[in-house]
Parts: structure tokens; C-alpha cells; sequence
């Protein structure tokens, strides 16, 4: 295992995944996260705790780490209706606690080097009684990654996102800008704009990858192994 991921052994870090809303590129950011540690020889966790909707997600990351979790470990609370995880839930006369997801996730600390949580829709976004992402990094004293595309409007989004977290949280916070399919006027300059009110070394841009990618295959490449690199080193 290469050197600079020693300090995983000796406490386990758990990042968080959230973004500024549905469909922001949670799920390739953390499928690519699982993968690249997973290759390197880690015990990875990579969990999506709660989905509705299908569990398209949860199925990613289980072929990221090569079913090295079950679907049930990864995804213990999913529901049908594709709305709020919280709404879906009540569909089916059934709730999820913090508690409960909390403890889920800190059991798999136990076991793994390394612990990947992707949250669902954005950080405010309910998940179950009384609670959201928000809740569950503070719980967790998770490291906050916040995704979100790199396209017109998305700096008030992360302006906001990064506000709504409790100040030591956003303080330590990454960034991750997705290209979009189809770049707008703003692609590609959001990350200096946000360098005016956000370290700039926390901000990271991936490249669109297509609609469908193969982690495997993308985590080979030179420029996304130096990106995720820097972004699990910080």
C-alpha cells in the first residue's frame, strides 16, 4: 500500500459525501473515491445509508468495491416512491432514526480503514425523524466533500451549502466541481470565483465522464488518481 495512506490505519477517517441538491454527482464522486482506496489495498466502507427510488446508487458502489459489502450493508433503508427519503418512508408506515443510521455508519468504522457515506439530496435535505446530512457529519465528525456541477449559479449554491454548516465543519470542507454534459458560460471560471471567498486548495474539478463510466477504467487514468489523491490528503 502506498505510503501516504498509512494514517488510515491508525484512525479511521470517515468523509462524507452531501451536494448542493439531487443529481449533483454524488454517486460518481464516491463510486471514484471507493474504487481508488479499494485498489490501493484498503478496507473501504462506502455506504449509501438511505435511498428512495431504487438503489442504483448503492448498486455503484457496491461494483466499486467489488462486493466486498452486501447491498443491505451498504443501503440498509431504502424505499420505493422516488421523493424524499422522509415522504417515501412514511409511504410504506416506516421511519428512520439518527440514532440508528448513526451507529451504523460508526460500526463500520470498527471495521474498515476507511468510511465513504454518501448522503441523499442536498444537506438540508430531510433523510428521516428530525434529521439530515448536516446532523449526521456533525454526529460522525465527518470530513464534508460537497459536490456540486460546474455550471451558472452553482457558487450561490455552495455559498449557501457551506454557510449552513457549523463553522469548524465548513472550515475543513472540500469542493468538488463536476463538468455538466453540456458546459454553460460559467463552466470553468466557478472555481476562481469561489477562490474569492473559499481556499482555493480545497476546490477540486473533475471532468464530465459520461453518462455512464467505468470507475475501474477512470481511476487509471493520471489526472483523476492525482485529483482524488489530493482530495482524500488533505
Amino acid at each position: 500500500m502506498p505510503g501516504h495512506f498509512c494514517y488510515l490505519r491508525a484512525s479511521v477517517k470517515i468523509w462524507f459525501i452531501t451536494g448542493t441538491d439531487t443529481g449533483a454527482g454524488k454517486t460518481v464522486l464516491t463510486s471514484l473515491l471507493a474504487r481508488y482506496l479499494f485498489v490501493h489495498g484498503l478496507r473501504v466502507a462506502a455506504l449509501k445509508p438511505i435511498c428512495s427510488g431504487g438503489r442504483d446508487d448503492a448498486r455503484r458502489l457496491y461494483n466499486a468495491i467489488d462486493g466486498s459489502l452486501t447491498m443491505d450493508e451498504i443501503n440498509p433503508w431504502h424505499f420505493q416512491a422516488a421523493i424524499a427519503p422522509i415522504l417515501a418512508a412514511r409511504r410504506e408506515k416506516k421511519s428512520v432514526s439518527r440514532q440508528a443510521v448513526q451507529t451504523h455508519i460508526q460500526n463500520w468504522g470498527g471495521k474498515s480503514d476507511a468510511v465513504l457515506v454518501e448522503g441523499a439530496g442536498g444537506l438540508l435535505s430531510p433523510l428521516g425523524v428530525n434529521f439530515n446530512s448536516r446532523d449526521l457529519i456533525a454526529d460522525l465528525k465527518a470530513t464534508p466533500i460537497i459536490v456540486a456541477p460546474d455550471k451558472l449559479g452553482v457558487v450561490n449554491q455552495l455559498l449557501l451549502t457551506l454557510e449552513a454548516l457549523p463553522a469548524k465543519l465548513a472550515a475543513r470542507a472540500r469542493i468538488v466541481l463536476i463538468s455538466p454534459a453540456t458546459p454553460d458560460t460559467a463552466t470553468g471560471s466557478n472555481a476562481g470565483l469561489l477562490a474569492e471567498s473559499f481556499p482555493a486548495k480545497q476546490t477540486f474539478t473533475l471532468p464530465w465522464l459520461g453518462k455512464t463510466f467505468s470507475p475501474e477504467e477512470v481511476v487509471q487514468r493520471p489526472d483523476i488518481r492525482q485529483i482524488l489523491q489530493r482530495l482524500l490528503e488533505m
